[in-house]
């Protein structure tokens, strides 16, 4: 089969939001500086060569296209991340976990079940350990808050995994609706019991999408600026909560 000659990128847009918001949360709630450019690099390439190589792992048709474009992005990231490391070694110890989640992600892909809740919540995960990263690289200690950051991350990108798959692939799946409404009403406790309650804030509009919106037909464009407000509150929120 002919191999196709374009530009190897993730399809799924609300990865573009996972890979950058809990970033700049772990960043602003410590002290940025300029090395944060140089991980931010890193971080993005280091995702964008996870992609041709799940791609890779997943199907035989142009699968030695997608390892050169995986091997292509992991260089240029594991260039842009040698001097984060030298800044702060401490950032060696975030690799276990996301080797290990990663490897979860590789299975469901060889197995053909990328839609998998597991997939999506080992990828959600990866995403926020970038920004307890983020936060040790600005000068930041392994503390309650480091925690925080990593959990309110997850919490609410879970929220808006179930969400999307309520208005699309279980639209008419009235128990995923259910399971999705509920979700969301324990988001709204866990900020008061982890002891930032102005996180709150940060996903009310989540909630109430949530609530008003699941299992209705929502055009996708119109699902994308939904999402993009929201995450916008959340991060805005979030830093003055964090801060």
């Amino acid at each position: 089969m002919k191999q196709q000659r374009t530009i190897v990128i993730p399809h799924e847009h609300g990865g573009w939001a996972m890979v950058s918001v809990p970033f700049l949360l772990g960043m602003m709630a410590g002290s940025p500086n300029y090395m944060h450019a140089l991980l931010f690099v890193a971080w993005l390439c280091l995702y964008l060569s996870s992609y041709p190589f799940l791609q890779a792992v997943k199907r035989s048709a142009n699968r030695s296209y997608y390892i050169q474009w995986g091997i292509g992005y992991g260089i240029v990231g594991l260039i842009c991340l040698i001097p984060s490391l030298l800044y702060s070694p401490e950032l060696f110890f975030f690799g276990i976990p996301l080797v290990l989640l990663l490897l979860v992600n590789i299975w469901h892909a060889k197995a053909k079940s990328e839609r998998a809740i597991v997939n999506d919540l080992c990828a959600i995960m990866i995403f926020a350990i970038g920004g307890a990263a983020a936060y040790i690289l600005g000068d930041g200690t392994w503390d309650h808050k480091m925690g925080m950051i990593v959990l309110f991350s997850f919490i609410y990108f879970t929220g808006t995994a179930l969400f999307v798959k309520s208005v699309f692939r279980e639209k008419n799946n009235v128990r995923w609706h259910g399971y999705s409404r509920i979700y969301h009403i324990v988001m709204l406790i866990v900020p008061f019991v982890a002891g930032y309650p102005l996180m709150a804030l940060a996903y009310a509009f989540a909630i109430v999408r949530a609530l008003l919106l699941a299992g209705k037909s929502i055009r996708p464009m119109k699902v994308g600026i939904i999402e993009i407000v929201g995450v916008v509150l959340f991060l805005i929120f979030s830093v003055v909560a964090l801060s």
